[in-house]
């Protein structure tokens, strides 16, 4: 077993998860969404990229690409959270939607990310 793959594998999983976390729920129901699980998502998107750099290989490109699009979305949803929990407003059901459909972005990202992990472990071949 490879704990480097082992390692990749658990960020990037946790990833998606923690980003399904906050993404789920009514879309303008700032209760549903939790700001630390955004926070979360966002810090473990930013260490699942740092872990994606280095493959040279082609879906090494497109894995950090997803990584990269994920991240800039999450980072933008947190700056519309801020933002609107900062504002005299607070959250409204439109920045609530704001961010939360942000992050649904960064979730499909995730997902790819997902997915092209498990065609790379199955298309592993032992030598």
């Amino acid at each position: 077993m490879n704990l480097e793959k082992v390692i990749f594998g658990f960020f990037v999983v946790l990833a998606a998860t923690l980003n399904f976390g906050f993404f789920i729920g009514d879309i303008s129901d700032p209760a549903l969404h939790n700001q630390y699980e955004l926070f979360a998502a966002v810090v473990v998107n930013l260490i699942a990229t740092v872990l994606k750099f280095g493959d040279r290989t082609q879906i090494g490109a497109v894995h950090l690409a997803t990584s990269l699009v994920a991240d800039l979305q999450l980072i933008a949803a947190a700056v519309v959270w801020g933002y609107a929990s900062a504002s005299a407003a607070g959250l409204t059901p439109e920045s609530t939607a704001a961010a939360v459909s942000l992050s649904g972005g960064a979730l499909f990202a995730n997902v790819v990310s997902v997915v092209l992990l498990l065609v790379e472990t199955t298309s592993f071949q032992r030598r």
